[in-house]
């Protein structure tokens, strides 16, 4: 396996995409791109909108590769909260994956696809909904408490059941 590194990190207290795509997002809060997140086990992203509500628990984080970023977009335009180089992370549904960022592992299970949605093609450009299917990134839950920084991580995944 190449060299993983997390590239960028979010945790927003607000959801921005609310209502019609063509009305446009929320104004971005200040200081959602972080350096550091913490996670707390069952229950997601501590100061993340979706951090302990009951109808995200199975989706209350989500990683994506940088790689199926379209150009001049990051995790502001995506909505997902870790962003991973050199691992193909859409790959591996149904599995746990460790990462550790020097702080100790955090474990998570990696649920389902996080599928883009049509606010893609407002907030990044037309086609981008298209361009990012199968490819928008993973739903996942924490199964630790841990901390992850930007920076080389080493990486560990279960085997497919």
């Amino acid at each position: 396996m190449e060299t993983v590194e997390v590239v960028q990190l979010l945790a927003s207290p607000i959801t921005r995409y609310a209502g019609r795509p063509a009305d446009g997002p929320q104004p971005e809060p200040a200081g959602e791109i972080v350096g550091t997140l913490t996670f707390r086990a069952g229950l997601g992203i501590v100061g993340d909108r979706y951090f302990g509500k009951k109808a995200h628990r199975d989706a209350s984080v989500t990683l994506m590769d940088e790689a199926n970023l379209p150009p001049g977009s990051d995790l502001r335009q995506t909505r997902r909260n870790i962003l991973l180089r050199g691992l193909a992370i859409d790959t591996l549904v149904g599995r746990e994956l460790v990462l550790d960022t020097g702080a100790g592992p955090v474990t998570f299970h990696i649920n389902r696809p996080a599928n883009p949605c049509a606010w893609m093609d407002v907030v990044i450009g037309p086609g981008a909904m298209r361009a990012l299917r199968g490819k928008g990134g993973v739903r996942a839950t924490p199964l630790t408490d841990g901390v992850l920084h930007l920076g080389p991580v080493t990486v560990s995944i279960s085997p497919a059941a």
